[in-house]
């Protein structure tokens, strides 16, 4: 059994999850998700969230080492965690996420991409603490391959995501990169251009490389795909060396 923990993305909480963790429980892995600062069921003010207390929420949320998944802009959160206390964490595991270039802030990071799919659906707060996205847009750019009823659970629970966390450079050390590390790619992203993630995903080994057919929003389009992926990164028990 693997300890997982499944950290969701911009504007998302643990409840995205809701379809992966009985797959892997059906696999023999013990997984969970949680709410990062402001998001779902957690009460932080948006103007309050920070890269650093994502951070800790990960790692307050680990009391044994677990294989970490992140989703999205979830990418920057675990990797801000294992460059806190890496002894926490067993592996990183981005899935259709960024994974940081040294130095750079998420925001940074997708002005960079090749192709801006999330630009015309991005809705700023007045006080500029936060972003939304359009809810016109949301079906297509994140669920166009997902079941109705999750489509409807989005659009109930999605919530303004913070901006300040998005803002915030992060350097790279030994601490996050020296761990074992996995890239899931989304060959059907409408969020996150596909060439983008094949060139991100270039951080982590050849071998630690896996491609999933679906929009950005795997957890609900294959759940159990996503399931068997992260078993097979499990029974190989974080064996291959980092890039």
């Amino acid at each position: 059994m693997t300890e997982i923990l499944l950290i969701h993305g911009s504007c998302h909480g643990a409840w995205c999850w809701h379809r992966v963790i009985p797959a892997l429980a059906a696999l023999g892995h013990s997984a969970r998700a949680i709410d990062l600062p402001a998001h779902g069921n957690d009460r932080t003010p948006a103007a309050q969230a920070t890269l650093d207390n994502y951070a800790q929420a990960i790692l307050d949320a680990l009391p044994r080492p677990a294989l970490v998944v992140g989703h999205s802009a979830g990418g920057y959160a675990i990797t801000a965690a294992a460059e806190r206390d890496p002894a926490r964490i067993a592996g990183l595991l981005y899935l259709c996420a960024y994974a940081p270039a040294s130095g750079q802030s998420l925001a940074e990071m997708r002005r960079a991409g090749p192709r801006q799919p999330l630009a015309p659906a991005i809705r700023v707060s007045a006080d500029r603490s936060a972003f939304a996205f359009d809810p016109a847009q949301t079906e297509a750019l994140f669920y166009h391959d997902c079941p109705p009823e999750d489509r409807a659970l989005a659009a109930h629970h999605l919530c303004p995501e913070p901006l300040r966390p998005q803002e915030t450079p992060l350097t790279l050390t030994k601490r996050s990169q020296s761990l074992p590390r996995f890239y899931i790619r989304c060959s059907e992203d409408r969020a996150i251009p596909p060439e983008y993630q094949a060139v991100m995903a270039q951080s982590v080994p050849p071998g630690n490389r896996f491609t999933l057919p679906t929009s950005h929003s795997p957890f609900f389009a294959a759940p159990r795909a996503l399931a068997e992926i992260l078993d097979r990164i499990a029974q190989g028990a974080f064996g291959a060396s980092p890039a």
